[in-house]
């Protein structure tokens, strides 16, 4: 059997510093969710939005992971560099987010009610939760874009901030069906308009980039994009005054918590969180505007 131009399997895969992330990503993952499926246990929304992330990120880097010890990724109509930069970021938030969320309502100092052979490994779990997430950051870390080198878009700090964007919109989102009252004004309801419109637009933005068709279009899409940006650094900049004012104003809300506001069904406690995230998306907007005039995107890596 002749052969055809270079060894069949990518040792570096596994091998380089970023193989051995993802294989100690692998390893972080599997052993969680074990280790809450077999005694630690979960429960209702927040325990099962833990164990999905973990299953999620653990199917997705082992494919990673076959696709390049076995350059089958060269088969697939994808940006490779671009999608694997944006599963870590992506990977990366949704792993620190269970990190937290799992200990902070599953794990307890005593062994009553749950007994202790529960709680041990439930605190086992949330260990191997924090290693996950420092392995992903790792990742992250180790492919981000240098300053000089030619990379993914994805890579570059313009491209990890569109991940982080569209994260912390899905937390405003989630936070809006919270009983938000959103709709009760039409101010508030524009501030759900700017939410959602830079929200589909930032996945867009990465959809194009991680499938490698930024050539494909009619307009400029690097400049398209450093506008759209600008857009929405204006468009958060009016909810972040507007939604505020509607809210904790006492003219048209509250200016502090309602005493008799249940806990986790308050509407103030929606409004606050919504408030605070809108700053913070303000904020990596204004950072991704900054960096996004310093790069050039490169779309077939």
């Amino acid at each position: 059997m002749e052969s055809t131009g270079g060894p069949y399997l990518n040792t570096a895969a596994v091998t380089s510093p970023v193989g051995i992330a993802r294989l100690l990503q692998m390893t972080f993952g599997c052993t969680t969710f074990s280790l809450v499926a077999h005694r630690g246990g979960f429960s209702a929304a927040y325990g099962t939005f833990c164990m999905f992330v973990w299953t999620f990120c653990f199917a997705i880097t082992v494919f990673i992971i076959t696709c390049e010890f076995t350059h089958l990724h060269s088969c697939l109509s994808i940006s490779w560099g671009n999608f694997t930069a944006a599963f870590a970021m992506l990977a990366t938030l949704m792993s620190v987010t269970a990190a937290v969320i799992y200990p902070l309502y599953f794990v307890q100092l005593g062994c009553y009610p749950i007994g202790c052979e529960v709680r041990d490994f439930r605190i086992a779990a949330s260990v191997f939760a924090g290693l996950l997430f420092i392995a992903y950051a790792a990742e992250v870390f180790l492919t981000r874009a240098k300053p000089g080198q030619v990379t993914s878009y994805m890579a570059t700090v313009s491209g990890l901030l569109k991940i982080v964007q569209a994260f912390v919109a899905c937390i405003i989102f989630g936070a809006l069906v919270n009983d938000s009252q959103h709709d009760k004004y039409v101010a508030t309801q524009w501030c759900v308009a700017v939410y959602s419109f830079c929200f589909v637009v930032t996945v867009v933005v990465v959809a194009f980039s991680v499938t490698g068709k930024t050539a494909l279009l009619w307009f400029p899409f690097e400049r398209s994009v450093v506008v759209y940006t600008f857009g929405a650094v204006l468009l958060y900049m009016s909810a972040a005054v507007i939604w505020p004012v509607f809210c904790f104003d006492s003219k048209y809300g509250s200016p502090r918590r309602p005493d008799l506001c249940a806990k986790g069904r308050c509407p103030w406690d929606s409004q606050l969180v919504i408030a605070i995230f809108t700053y913070v998306n303000l904020l990596l907007y204004i950072v991704d505007l900054a960096y996004s005039q310093r790069i050039r995107f490169v779309s077939h890596l």
